[in-house]
């Protein structure tokens, strides 16, 4: 059996998928599994044994539907179901199973605050697409893996950070999902012992300003500095690691890493939250108007962000 999977965004996703992939190698030991995601997330997938081959949107979707008739699938599983997957599944005309994105549900909890969502996480609705090929879920939680190439030394840290650190992951797609600069540092003045901050080239100047604030003593960083599994390789060496709701958070769950979780426009009920690895949730349920957004904003609607501003650490 040939068999692809499509899941084109965003990190976190496609790390929450792992467990399909790795449940459909253990029912099927001798299937051809293929990966499709865009070019962007492919280091989330490349170093993963259970995958066979991989299938990146680099330049236009005709270029990949040409590369994906090719190799004659048996089977398409849509961990994405929207357009573009949609569009891939009519074109390869194979079998095909789909996640239910539960839309309208998320629909009227955002929208109307109604509590209509299921107890279930998004990997247990992963799985549940694959239940009727006879695959269940192992319960060994999520997989990340890691080229030798993108391990981080712990040499190449301030010595001060060598021993024991925190890792905070200060970095979000979207705006309403990070706290602002001024309570990150009121955050990490909490933490009792060194942070070092991880995120991307964007969050740098947010990582600056919580650095200079606290000193180089209490911080280090790293935002910028290494590309997604280098981060992820921070993470894996942490004591504990505090995160915004983002895809650094599900990979630190991956390692089973103990995770202090910070909720703002969106909450857990979404079934987003970290996934069989010890937690802790930071939010506040007294604001009304959360959850805004099922991903997040770029700015508050009501122009206070008080779902961050007012958080108790």
């Amino acid at each position: 059996m040939k068999v692809l999977i499509l899941r084109f965004s965003s990190i976190g996703d496609i790390v929450l998928t792992s467990p399909v992939v790795r449940c459909l190698r253990e029912t099927y030991p001798d299937a051809t599994i293929h990966y499709c995601t865009k070019l962007k997330y492919r280091e989330l997938v490349c170093h993963n044994p259970n995958i066979d081959g991989c299938h990146y949107l680099e330049t236009t979707l005709a270029n990949l539907l040409t590369r994906l008739w090719r190799e004659n699938y048996d089977l398409v599983i849509d961990l994405h179901n929207n357009l573009r997957s949609n569009l891939i599944k009519h074109f390869l005309g194979k079998r095909r199973v789909t996640v239910d994105k539960i839309s309208v549900r998320k629909w009227l909890y955002v929208r109307f605050k109604l509590m209509v969502m299921p107890d279930t996480h998004i990997v247990d609705r992963y799985m549940n697409t694959v239940r009727g090929l006879g695959v269940v879920n192992d319960n060994r939680g999520l997989n990340h893996f890691l080229g030798a190439d993108e391990q981080v030394p712990l040499s190449s840290l301030p010595p001060s950070f060598r021993r024991s650190y925190a890792a905070y992951a200060i970095g979000g797609e979207h705006r309403t999902k990070r706290l602002p600069v001024a309570r990150m540092i009121d955050l990490c003045r909490t933490i009792g012992q060194p942070v070092v901050l991880v995120g991307g080239p964007g969050d740098r100047a947010a990582g600056e300003a919580v650095r200079l604030a606290l000193g180089d003593a209490h911080i280090y960083n790293a935002c910028g500095l290494f590309s997604i599994n280098q981060s992820a390789s921070v993470v894996r060496q942490a004591q504990v690691v505090y995160s915004h709701d983002t895809g650094l958070m599900h990979i630190a769950a991956a390692f089973k890493k103990n995770i202090v979780s910070i909720w703002g426009s969106t909450t857990p009920q979404l079934g987003m939250y970290p996934y069989q690895t010890a937690y802790r949730v930071i939010e506040n349920k007294k604001v009304a108007c959360r959850p805004c957004s099922k991903i997040g904003r770029n700015q508050c609607p009501g122009g206070h962000f008080d779902c961050m501003n007012t958080l108790s650490f």
